[in-house]
């Protein structure tokens, strides 16, 4: 697996992992870096079967496989405690990491998630997997930024769209790996387990949100019992990217009030 090791040097610093949504690219978080490697040790990661991370993934593919590969490859450069922050795909893994490795995962910031699929985002979800399969990939990736980006946005940079278009054809993680992660994604459940998560959270949503409604962090928020709800009030599911420095200075505070929370004298929770 890819990975991208950058900010402080020292053993004792703190530990971001950054972990995508579908696209699986660490590249997505690039308006964030400059800003958490100011006090932060910052892993980025191509997630397997995309970007430099290439693989052929199996059937049965899953977010504890997701979880389960990340893990390893931190501890095998050593880094075996860590926050993450994950979008929407990538905040189910670091749920999932939460759960499966709770001695290892200090803090989490989820953007844009939810407990289980909303009935909304799996229209959309199937709406996508129908542009893949029946009008190909260049149909798809031409119709992501719709789902990522408000309107106005878009309109507003339509060069820059035009360049990722091509960037994400010349670059697709390929039919069948896009399908199983897209699987892996729609069937996690994480209702029964939620409230076992107990390490700090911090949720954040945006309102105009055209794929993962703001509900869906709402019903979030009651289901963790440590958890910080934001919601922004524009920038779409992206809005990372969109209005990066509002998004900035959100996670940043955050990061600032539960530094405490990186002493793990005790695991997020207690297997019965």
């Amino acid at each position: 697996m890819y990975l991208e090791i950058s900010g402080l040097t020292q053993p004792c610093a703190p530990t971001l992992v950054l972990s995508a949504g579908l696209g699986g690219l660490g590249s997505f978080w690039q308006p964030q870096l400059a800003a958490l490697r100011k006090a932060h040790r910052v892993v980025i990661y191509d997630q397997r079967g995309t970007g430099r991370s290439p693989d052929v993934l199996p059937d049965g593919y899953s977010m504890r496989d997701m979880a389960a590969e990340l893990a390893d490859a931190l501890a095998e450069r050593e880094i075996t405690r860590f926050g993450i922050i994950g979008h929407a795909l990538g905040g189910m893994v670091a749920m999932q990491l939460a759960l499966d490795y709770p001695e290892r995962v200090e803090r989490l910031a989820i953007v844009n998630g939810w407990l289980r699929l909303n009935a909304h985002t799996r229209r959309c979800f199937q709406v996508r997997q129908d542009l893949l399969l029946k009008a190909g990939v260049e149909a798809y990736v031409r119709a992501q930024p719709l789902f990522l980006y408000p309107a106005d946005w878009l309109a507003e940079n339509e060069a820059r769209m035009e360049a990722e278009d091509a960037l994400h054809c010349a670059h697709f993680q390929g039919t069948e790996n896009l399908l199983h992660r897209l699987h892996a994604l729609m069937s996690c459940d994480f209702t029964p387990q939620a409230s076992l998560i107990s390490r700090p959270v911090l949720l954040i949503c945006s309102q105009d949100d055209l794929l993962v409604p703001s509900a869906c962090s709402r019903q979030l928020y009651k289901a963790l019992p440590n958890a910080t709800l934001e919601t922004m009030p524009r920038g779409g599911h992206a809005m990372s990217v969109t209005e990066s420095a509002a998004f900035n200075a959100i996670l940043l505070t955050w990061l600032d009030e539960t530094a405490s929370a990186l002493s793990l004298s005790e695991p997020l929770w207690q297997k019965p």
